[in-house]
């Protein structure tokens, strides 16, 4: 059974930092594509950060030169190591693997930027 776990979420106030990890179990970890993906109060779930198999990184508009994916294949975890946050980057923030076949996703977790 496959689970990603998302932790590292809370509150910060704006230009602060935060490092969300997302650890994954029953999946060959290395063999997929790692996503960070965000949910704000009314607004439809966007993709903020892309990792793929070989390290490839991209990034949204809005969180390029902030935000940084990386990923420990030794311990099936991706990163998404937020700097500079502002108040327009609260929402829910959630992983998902893909393995060319599969969409995995992981409960969430929030972060709330106050002003």
């Amino acid at each position: 059974q496959v689970h990603l776990v998302e932790s590292g979420g809370g509150l910060v106030q704006a230009g602060g930092a935060l490092r969300l990890s997302c650890a994954a179990s029953g999946i060959i970890f290395s063999s997929n594509t790692m996503y960070w993906y965000r949910q704000a109060p009314g607004k439809e779930r966007e993709l903020v950060a892309t990792i793929t198999r070989v390290g490839i990184t991209i990034y949204a508009d809005s969180v390029k030169g902030r935000f940084t994916i990386s990923r420990d294949n030794a311990k099936n975890t991706v990163y998404l190591q937020m700097n500079s946050l502002k108040p327009e980057d609260t929402a829910v923030y959630y992983c998902k693997a893909w393995d060319l076949r599969n969409n995995y996703w992981g409960q969430g977790t929030q972060v709330t930027v106050s002003s």
